[in-house]
């Protein structure tokens, strides 16, 4: 059984740790963070249970990559959910998705192609630091068990 230690004291920036140490290393990291969010939707030219209207609680990983800023982030965990509120949430959470998206079938597949073009965007907008952010990977879960992703690699065109 092991010891458990119990630190006299927080330990302070300036005094035990200079602002020069908080950037550990210069490589590339990626960052991975998932979102929730309810839609309906319905298939085009498609006989199955998914013709007819219905929902889902749609699971989003997002994962970015960069290279480390002067505190040692690739990019803030909390930065990442805004892009995803603004770019993602916003239009899609709690709407009709044959509606709100462009001119598609709503399968998983057209919709993490749309939701990546999106995040890509904002994200390129947003990299003042020029930490080369770049979404590497997107997972969109239908259901717990269906999924569709993208990979920074397939992105020919």
């Amino acid at each position: 059984m092991s010891e458990y230690h119990i630190p006299e004291r927080a330990m302070k920036l300036y005094e035990d740790i200079q602002p020069n140490q908080l950037k550990y290393h210069q490589h590339r990291v990626a960052v991975t963070k998932e979102f929730t969010f309810d839609a309906a939707h319905h298939l085009y030219m498609y006989e199955g249970k998914c013709k007819s209207l219905h929902g889902h609680t749609y699971r989003l990983v997002i994962t970015v990559s960069g290279y480390l800023d002067e505190r040692g982030l690739c990019i803030d965990f909390g930065d990442l959910k805004e892009i995803y509120k603004l770019r993602v949430e916003r239009p899609l959470d709690h709407h009709y998705l044959n509606e709100v998206l462009p001119p598609m079938n709503t399968t998983a597949e057209n919709i993490v192609s749309w939701i990546w073009r999106e995040l890509e965007s904002e994200l390129k907008k947003r990299d003042s630091k020029q930490q080369d952010w770049r979404l590497e990977e997107l997972i969109l879960y239908e259901t717990p068990t269906s999924r569709a992703s993208l990979k920074r690699e397939w992105m020919t065109k």
